[in-house]
């Protein structure tokens, strides 16, 4: 698949958690997973509306939520075994959508190995989700030396995408603390700087220190003036 010049940042303003979670970038490798998912899907007739010729017209599609805590869905790690994330619970979670064949994800995997190591201590766990064909994502993983946890699924992995309420734009990332509710989601490349912001609200949540619609306010107003710094750093 090809890959084109990330188009801006923006947020979603339907409620403040999906303002917090959808500001991102779409790429053509993300427009690729969303064109898939939708070839793939189940058809759901909508509702008919009548255009002014008295001819049916369809329905917008209905408007996703995103869950408050980490959906539950089964995919096979690299060994083949299937997982789900509550073999990970008790413990903050990244969870990392990608591909082999998506740019940005790739540029991502070496922040992601360091945030791993870094946050140890604070029993963060990463874990990527590869939507794309076995034999490739294992291969590549080889490669480079992913030594975070792997779960791998081709229409399983755009499902998985598609619980999240967002559709499967690649890269994303959520951000969960340690009781499995998610406290941001992040559409397009994740950078450092985004990551230590969010990860230490994380920590203040799990604390007790903030609760969680502050630290989902604080993590939106945070991630737009740091989309605002790069835009005008890249004009």
């Amino acid at each position: 698949m090809q890959a084109r010049a990330a188009a801006p940042w923006h947020t979603d303003p339907m409620t403040p958690l999906r303002a917090l979670l959808l500001i991102g970038v779409a790429t053509l490798a993300a427009l690729a997973g969303f064109l898939a998912w939708r070839a793939l899907a189940p058809a759901q007739p909508p509702p008919a509306v009548m255009t002014t010729h008295g001819s049916p017209a369809p329905a917008p599609p209905p408007a996703r939520t995103i869950p408050d805590t980490l959906p539950a869905f089964t995919l096979k790690d690299r060994d083949g075994v299937p997982r789900t994330l509550a073999h990970w619970a008790g413990h903050p979670l990244l969870v990392n959508f990608w591909a082999t064949w998506c740019a940005p994800c790739r540029r991502e995997i070496p922040l992601l190995k360091t945030l791993r190591r870094s946050y140890a201590a604070q029993g963060l766990e990463v874990i990527g989700i590869a939507v794309d064909f076995r034999e490739d994502v294992l291969k590549y993983a080889a490669e480079i030396g992913l030594d975070y946890p792997l779960l791998i699924g081709e229409q399983d992995g755009l499902d998985a995408a598609a619980a999240f309420g967002v559709d499967p734009v690649l890269p994303f990332s959520v951000f969960s603390d340690s009781k499995g509710r998610i406290v941001a989601v992040r559409i397009g490349e994740l950078h450092a700087d985004e990551a230590a912001f969010i990860l230490a609200r994380v920590q203040e949540v799990d604390a007790g220190r903030i609760a969680l619609p502050v630290a989902q306010q604080q993590i939106a107003e945070k991630l737009r003036e740091l989309a605002a710094i790069r835009a005008k750093s890249a004009a």
